[in-house]
């Protein structure tokens, strides 16, 4: 075993909060995400709600699911919102050109995913159509949803059975504007965003945080052209408030885009190193944004939002490429591991992010069985279930003492070690990821400024990279308990196997 490391935790030097919208979520039109997936049918034998399937439901709340974005992705900027209102039987067809070139009924529209949020306890992030809508179908979708008295929106919401009003928090103008979003230089879609945003108002005591669809990975000139948008936000007095956030998207994948994005469960060791560094470039990208917002926005009032995150592997075989269904194995766990170190890191500046995507699609927490029903927690499922302690908590450095052992990979440096921590009414949780796919590492954790009265740790790995739960095998890649946690002089001992990741939680005295 390696020489043991000294990680530095300060409890008592809280810094800024971690948003429990961090843990955010996405649910697109695409493949088996929304029908199928959260949504069968009033008709369906599994036990559902209006159509809604319940044990996705609990599944979901179990994990305290903060916020779900929808209808898209690409398709938002193709959906128009009154083809999702009033009697199923009476709303149009219309084709998914994105995802799978398939005909969709709309029976799953703004009422059927309200009804969805508050299952949940998540609030809703719609996502409005700016590539192929009109500003006042969007003004008219705000008003339809948050407006309480007898508006002309008010009103058809009641007619559709509707009384109150729903709460929206979050609403996105546009999605990857760039590319399926419109194919927009940055200049016009500021321009629009600012067009949009002047009509998407607040009803009543609904505030709307708006969100304007932000760049494509490293693409930093996007952000500086959209931040220059909002007038005086170096000033004293306060900015234009056309938006309140802007968002990112960035993938993990070992392929080449539009060739192959490499498999989700073949892949050797080196391959597994690769997807390690492109997922800590998730790290520099949220660094190299925000630098660019602070040039603009000293007193940070815009937030960063990674709207998009995840991994994005090849479908699995013999399904329908256009409905990106992909296997999740110990790897994409370590993958959100590393993200979540980097948003936990960058809690000054990133106000939200979800994962792509929720069911069935891409990097999902949940997949069902088409045939069976039966349904999969994955790997990254319980990643996100590990870190629930994150949470609205404050966060805590990490400040490793020497060397982080590194590996060389793409002629870059890649640490093998990722933590972040954070606290909350007098406790903590510290949450460390070993990435060296075959040796072991020990970690001191010098504990300072606070007394631990109690201790406990959990870990989650598996004896291959390449290990995934499926129904017969549900709990292949599942959090036990953890017994390499140990006193030590300067506060706790903790062993990390070969690629896992753990949690160390803290009773604070």
């Amino acid at each position: 075993m390696s020489d043991s490391l000294v990680a530095v935790v300060d409890l008592d030097l809280p810094g800024p909060t971690i948003s429990r919208h961090v843990y955010g979520h996405f649910a697109e039109h695409l493949g088996r995400c929304i029908y199928g997936g959260f949504y069968v049918g009033e008709d369906s034998d599994l036990p559902h709600e209006g159509g809604i399937r319940l044990d996705v439901v609990e599944a979901l709340r179990a994990v305290a699911i903060p916020n779900l974005r929808w209808p898209g992705g690409c398709f938002a900027d193709d959906y128009h919102w009154r083809d999702g209102i009033g009697p199923r039987e009476d709303r149009p067809r219309m084709v998914n050109s994105h995802w799978g070139d398939v005909v969709e009924d709309n029976s799953f529209g703004t009422h059927e995913f309200m009804h969805l949020c508050e299952l949940l306890g998540a609030d809703p992030y719609v996502s409005g159509n700016i590539g192929s809508g009109t500003v006042r179908e969007m003004s008219e979708w705000v008003e339809y949803l948050t407006r309480g008295d007898d508006s002309p929106m008010a009103s058809l919401r009641r007619s559709n059975g509707r009384d109150n009003p729903w709460r929206v928090p979050f609403w996105g103008l546009g999605n990857e504007a760039w590319g399926c979003g419109g194919s927009m230089r940055a200049e016009h879609f500021a321009d629009l965003a600012r067009q949009y945003a002047t009509y998407v108002r607040n009803h009543g005591d609904n505030t709307v945080y708006k969100i304007a669809a932000g760049a494509n990975g490293d693409d930093y000139a996007w952000t500086e052209t959209l931040m220059k948008s909002l007038s005086c936000l170096g000033c004293s007095r306060e900015p234009q408030s056309y938006f309140q956030g802007l968002s990112i998207h960035y993938y993990t994948m070992t392929g080449t885009w539009g060739v192959s994005k490499g498999s989700a469960t073949e892949f050797d060791v080196e391959e597994y190193y690769v997807a390690m560094r492109r997922a800590h470039r998730m790290r520099e990208i949220v660094a190299g944004h925000a630098a660019v917002m602070d040039c603009y926005d000293p007193k940070r009032r815009v937030g960063l939002v990674v709207d998009e995150w995840g991994t994005w592997w090849d479908v699995e075989p013999g399904t329908n490429p256009g409905f990106l269904y992909q296997q999740n194995t110990l790897r994409d766990a370590l993958v959100a591991s590393v993200h979540f170190d980097a948003f936990h890191d960058h809690a000054d500046r990133v106000v939200m992010a979800n994962i792509a995507q929720t069911v069935n699609v891409l990097q999902a927490m949940i997949l069902t069985d088409p045939d069976s029903g039966a349904l999969v927690l994955t790997p990254t499922y319980h990643v996100f279930e590990m870190n629930v302690g994150h949470h609205d908590a404050a966060s805590l450095a990490v400040r490793v003492k020497g060397d982080v052992p590194t590996r060389e990979v793409e002629g870059a440096q890649l640490p093998l070690l990722s933590a972040s921590a954070s606290t909350k009414d007098d406790t903590a949780l510290i949450s460390v990821s070993n990435l060296d796919a075959e040796e072991p590492r020990t970690v001191v954790l010098d504990l300072r400024g606070r007394d631990v009265t109690a201790s406990s740790a959990r870990v989650l790995t598996a004896a291959t990279l390449q290990t995934h739960n499926t129904p017969e095998a549900p709990d292949a890649v599942a959090p036990v308990a953890h017994d390499g946690l140990r006193p030590h002089a300067l506060g706790l001992e903790l062993d990390l196997p070969a690629h896992s990741y753990v949690t160390v939680s803290l009773e604070l005295g």
